[in-house]
């Protein structure tokens, strides 16, 4: 009767994970023989446990990645030439907590939407708000806050993720609106949150692509965006064209 009642308790006070982990040892022989020191510390164990998987589940809810992927997946083929000494690094996310952004470019089908997800699902093990974003849906949510009002309300709320992927930057033609937004927001975040965008563009086009006749303006998103970046070059054949061709030697 009165484990019954310490569970409940538990319970009611929202430690389920450790109440979870007191009904197993009631339930079954095997902790009979360690010390109460072990078992309750057993006991705590479990609830921060419990605690972290809850936080990452909510973590990863609120990221909104394109593809489940993790740092342990990443395909290391030579043709890709990515280099490993730099994935290491950045699967640590000390970049993050700095501050530093990672740039990815490539052709299309390389893996860099991929790439940039299993960073993002590493950064939120490691406890980090992070939201993904493609670019061109990013502008048009911030020109049709311009109406509504909650363009600086919306704009306020990504400065403050640890970890914004960016994805697709230079697929749409940047308005002017567009533009200004965009330096907007990398300028709420310089500094002090991390970004990590995704292009098919080479870097060596995009100062002309973000000044769209505006030098100034182009400027500004680069010297903020890409100065002290990691830059990560994917090369190689589409990963798409050959899950297809893999997919159909064994169909």
């Amino acid at each position: 009767m009165m484990m019954n009642q310490t569970l409940s308790k538990l319970n009611e006070l929202k430690l389920l994970g450790m109440a979870h982990a007191l009904d197993e040892q009631i339930s079954t022989a095997t902790h009979t023989h360690m010390s109460f020191e072990e078992r309750v510390s057993m006991l705590v164990d479990a609830e921060a446990t419990f605690r972290d998987n809850k936080r990452l589940q909510r973590l990863l809810a609120s990221a909104k990645l394109r593809e489940t992927a993790c740092v342990e997946d990443i395909d290391y083929r030579a043709s890709r030439k990515l280099d490993r000494s730099l994935m290491a690094t950045l699967a640590q996310c000390t970049w993050i907590k700095h501050g530093l952004n990672v740039i990815m470019t490539g052709p299309t089908g390389s893996g860099k939407t991929w790439l940039a997800c299993a960073l993002g699902n590493q950064a939120c093990r490691h406890g980090l708000t992070v939201k993904f974003m493609r670019v061109p849906l990013l502008l048009d949510e911030l020109a049709i806050s311009h109406g509504d009002g909650s363009f600086r309300k919306k704009l306020m709320a990504w400065a403050k993720v640890d970890l914004l992927i960016l994805d697709d930057l230079g697929i749409n033609t940047l308005t002017a609106t567009g533009r200004s937004d965009l330096l907007e927001l990398i300028e709420q975040r310089s500094g002090s949150q991390s970004t990590i965008v995704t292009s098919q563009l080479p870097l060596i086009k995009w100062h002309d692509y973000l000044s769209g006749g505006n030098p100034t303006v182009g400027d500004a998103i680069m010297d903020r965006l890409v100065n002290g970046a990691h830059r990560v070059e994917l090369a190689g054949e589409s990963l798409r064209r050959r899950k297809q061709i893999d997919r159909a030697d064994h169909a």
